[in-house]
């Protein structure tokens, strides 16, 4: 994209011909801009850098209704100033409290939770690749808890043979796992 061109040629340009390479321009320009802008708002890096991401995806969304009235970095700068002013005043209405470890903790047992969730679903997707032989014998080993000699006295089988299915099944699932994350 040509970078000589204004701010306005950009968009009467690019804008439905090429809309991403539009908003890269755009974006380039002015975050810089618009960061500072909302960091000597917002007293807060972690606000200002969130304020700014969110600035240029309004922005964006907008930039069709741009009549260039005036300049784009003034519709712009008042864009940023208006949704700064708003989540500032939105905040001063809200209780906030701080995060103390109690919170931090629930977080964190939450997602090991939802980790957890998220391995079953995916050793249950797993099993049902299996054979109905190949699951029923693990099934009985790992959630049964039957050793490996009562398996083999229930389908009259040797106990090195238990220990190759259950090796191969196992095997099957790691591998059916380890291809799901690697997607």
């Amino acid at each position: 994209m040509n970078t000589t061109l204004t701010d306005e040629e950009t968009i009467r340009q690019y804008l439905f011909s090429e809309p991403n390479q539009c908003f890269e321009t755009l974006y380039n320009r002015y975050v810089n801009k618009i960061y500072r802008q909302c960091l000597s708002m917002t007293k807060d890096s972690d606000k200002a850098e969130d304020f700014t991401h969110d600035i240029f995806l309004k922005m964006f969304d907008k930039l069709n209704a741009f009549q260039e009235r005036s300049s784009f970095s003034t519709w712009l700068y008042s864009i940023a100033f208006n949704y700064c002013s708003d989540q500032l005043r939105l905040s001063k209405r809200f209780n906030t409290i701080a995060i103390n470890s109690t919170l931090e903790q629930s977080i964190s047992e939450s997602k090991e939770a939802y980790l957890h969730e998220e391995t079953l679903q995916l050793v249950k997707q797993a099993l049902s690749i299996l054979s109905a032989n190949e699951r029923t014998i693990l099934k009985l080993k790992y959630e049964e808890g039957k050793s490996i000699d009562e398996i083999a006295q229930l389908y009259s089988l040797k106990t090195s043979a238990v220990k190759m299915r259950l090796k191969r099944g196992r095997e099957k699932v790691h591998h059916f796992c380890l291809q799901q994350y690697s997607i």
